[in-house]
């Protein structure tokens, strides 16, 4: 006989309530971007996600990222993008554009939706009492002027904390504070590592536009530093997962508890990750 729906719904709480009881309390920070940042339905499924996270005790961080918005606004200007070792060149008009879109638009939606579903949030930008501090990218054996690109150079947490005991979800454009106090743009994966390094964060969880690691088109659901180093050396993990495979290694060797890289294209992939037995993605721990 098929289980009834107030069955299957208590099974899945029943499922969910020891990893309920594990994290509360505990500091989750996730990387938002890919798909899940473009898709209504994904969007709106995040959104409640962050709220159910918060309700049942965790302590969500959000760091957003922005990358095609701020393509299709450069685009919708005029203005050509250029890119160079996958970082986007940026003047100052392209800085001013970025800070527009990453603050001013994606930001806001992403507080908007939490709001929406019943959740409370705080919008702010990586400069926020010098939240994200940074310098001037200067790429290594190149003369290429890469502009206002960041690379981070300390983590101020004082005005996350702030927010976690009023009781509101941080959700962070990233945007480094330069000298003079100049905006700096930086990589999103790597700012959420680092806020999560800082924290002392329970996980670092990175939402990509794949299903996680694989091999031979397999999913790689858990692995280990051992098996990370073959999987480089044999040119398994490559192109655009390498940065992220690295990023949430760092995290994990500087105290952050276990990473997960997840595939944003499924509606509620933070919570089956978090919640089930199953989970959705790619576990790196120690």
């Amino acid at each position: 006989m098929q289980p009834s729906t107030a069955e299957t719904i208590a099974r899945v709480l029943t499922e969910a309530l020891p990893y309920i009881q594990k994290f509360s309390g505990k500091t989750i920070v996730i990387k938002y971007g890919g798909n899940a940042m473009v898709d209504k339905e994904l969007k709106s499924s995040f959104a409640r996600d962050m709220v159910l996270l918060k309700q049942v005790g965790m302590n969500p961080v959000v760091v957003h990222g922005g990358g095609p918005q701020i393509g299709q606004t450069l685009d919708k200007l005029g203005k050509r993008s250029e890119f160079i070792e996958g970082m986007r060149v940026t003047d100052d008009e392209t800085m001013r554009i970025v800070e527009d879109v990453l603050c001013g638009v994606v930001n806001k939606e992403i507080v908007e939706l939490i709001t929406q579903h019943g959740g409370r949030a705080k919008g702010i930008s990586g400069k926020a009492d010098e939240l994200i501090q940074a310098k001037r990218m200067l790429l290594k054996n190149s003369s290429a002027d890469l502009g206002h690109v960041g690379e981070i150079t300390n983590v101020n947490t004082s005005v996350i904390t702030q927010l976690h005991y009023h009781k509101l979800i941080p959700v962070i454009a990233p945007i480094g504070s330069g000298e003079n106090n100049e905006s700096l743009n930086i990589n999103a994966d790597i700012v959420a590592g680092s806020i999560a390094m800082k924290l002392n964060a329970e996980k670092l969880i990175l939402l990509t536009n794949t299903p996680g690691v694989q091999k031979d088109g397999e999913l790689l659901t858990g692995l280990s530093y051992d098996e990370i180093q073959k999987l480089i050396a044999g040119n398994i993990i490559k192109g655009g997962m390498l940065p992220k495979v690295k990023c949430a290694w760092e995290a994990i060797s500087s105290g952050v508890n276990t990473a997960h890289i997840i595939d944003g294209r499924v509606q509620h992939a933070v919570l089956l990750e978090l919640l089930t037995d199953r989970g959705v993605g790619t576990l790196l721990s120690s």
